[in-house]
């Protein structure tokens, strides 16, 4: 008999909002003492409107990265699917089939680690300011993968991990009920002995969205008009 489920969790977003806010913070004292000149040196050679446009490229680049570790470790590469959720504040890749423990922890810490911890060296290495500053917005973006990370390394290594038509989703299939298995930043929904997997959309925006896309553009040129 197989007492398996679907049991769903989603992302707290206002916690990820703040977590991130805090984590830049961190990245932003840690860069001081590492690199006293840093923030001259950003203020100097960084064109700010150039760097929120190169910033969403880089994001996308996050979400591709995510996709290469969901194959490279068994996923197959027509179920994973890219979306845009402006309401939300997020780019999202998913893999909308069922993937082993190890295959969501080497997903999760991609990102994170190549196009986060690893170019943030370099660029302290050979003192690059955009590369730098980018490092560090992708590390404290990498917030909801840490959380995710940390909670599935406490679950058993017979889990498989799930996403569907939701951005700030996922499901763990267990024959544990992990439904109590409290953790920071994620709320637990429902189980389910099946899990509905939507056509993503691909894009959803709201007015939200648009109003903050012109406030970053407003900032940016701003900052450009005020060097």
């Amino acid at each position: 008999m197989n007492n398996k489920k679907y049991y769903i969790f989603e992302m707290n977003m206002t916690t990820l909002n703040v977590g991130c806010i805090i984590l830049l913070m961190i990245m932003m004292i840690i860069s001081i003492f590492i690199y006293p000149s840093f923030i001259n040196d950003v203020i100097e050679n960084v064109n700010f409107l150039f760097f929120f446009v190169l910033y969403f490229f880089y994001m996308i680049l996050h979400e591709i990265f995510h996709s290469i570790a969901y194959v490279i470790y068994g996923s197959d590469y027509k179920k994973i699917t890219y979306g845009v959720c402006l309401e939300k504040g997020v780019l999202c890749c998913l893999c909308k089939q069922n993937v082993d423990r190890r295959n969501i922890l080497h997903s999760l810490m991609f990102p994170l680690f190549y196009i986060g911890i690893v170019t943030y060296i370099i660029s302290l290495i050979f003192r690059m300011p955009l590369l730098f500053l980018l490092s560090i917005f992708n590390i404290s973006g990498c917030i909801g993968d840490i959380i995710m990370f940390i909670f599935i390394l406490r679950l058993d290594k017979n889990i498989q991990f799930s996403e569907f038509d939701d951005p700030v989703g996922f499901a763990i299939y267990s024959d544990r009920d992990v439904s109590n298995l409290n953790h920071f930043g994620l709320r637990y929904i429902e189980s389910t002995n099946e899990l509905k997997r939507c056509d993503l959309k691909k894009i959803r925006v709201s007015k939200f969205s648009f109003i903050f896309l012109i406030i970053l553009l407003l900032f940016g040129t701003l900052m450009e008009l005020w060097r």
